[in-house]
């Protein structure tokens, strides 16, 4: 059974489940372009609920999420804004590193893609027990102790490189539950074309934080 959750992001976390995860530096987008994309999502959310009802409408919304998604990541990719820390390619080998530490523990990994200011990630949890209940009853998955895990320790480590102290990542990410095996076949070279969509390589595979497993 699945856990659903919600604060600025819909959550939907599976047990054993594969999951496309986006997560960004912190700033890298300001607060008013947040709220104008948000907004408009809300207001297409209220539109479908008035014209539509049951699986028409979950389509719907489906299609409206991910188009806000990639509205979203369209603006990351032209780094318009705040920091790109992952541009170093010492922060990113230390994320690159973190990323690999945490599998096949806390997840399978097949294909992650590391750009200037946030990363993609392709993961399943076959086999990965959910923890124990947080105290006061707070929600807490398998996937959200992975994120909490490779966030903690990346942010530390970037920023003692950096030599900066404050919030490294963005304290929410984006995770999507892949449906099948079409859905998975399209994510896949979502993340590794990211690159050559950004305008920074004509080849994925010129691009040395992108990484496919065997």
């Amino acid at each position: 059974m699945g856990v659903f959750f919600r604060r600025h992001l819909p959550h939907i976390h599976v047990p054993g489940a594969t999951y496309f995860i986006t997560f960004r530096l912190a700033g890298s987008l300001p607060g008013e372009v947040l709220m104008r994309v948000q907004e408009a999502y809300q207001a297409d959310l209220r539109r479908l609920e008035c014209a539509l009802s049951g699986s028409a409408m979950q389509a719907e919304r489906y299609r409206v999420q991910k188009r806000y998604f990639a509205h979203l990541d369209a603006l990351l990719d032209q780094v318009r804004y705040g920091p790109r820390w992952l541009a170093q390619k010492e922060c990113a080998q230390i994320v690159a590193t973190c990323i690999r530490e945490l599998a096949p523990t806390h997840y399978r990994l097949h294909a992650f893609c590391i750009m200037p200011n946030h990363v993609h990630m392709l993961i399943d949890q076959q086999g990965v027990s959910e923890p124990a209940l947080r105290a006061h009853g707070r929600t807490y998955t398998a996937l959200s102790r992975a994120m909490r895990l490779l966030k903690g320790k990346s942010a530390a480590l970037c920023n003692r490189y950096l030599g900066r102290r404050g919030p490294f990542w963005q304290h929410e990410s984006y995770d999507h539950l892949v449906r099948d095996e079409r859905e998975y076949e399209r994510i896949l070279a979502y993340i590794i074309t990211n690159p050559i969509r950004a305008g920074l390589g004509p080849d994925w595979e010129q691009w040395p934080f992108t990484y496919i497993a065997e």
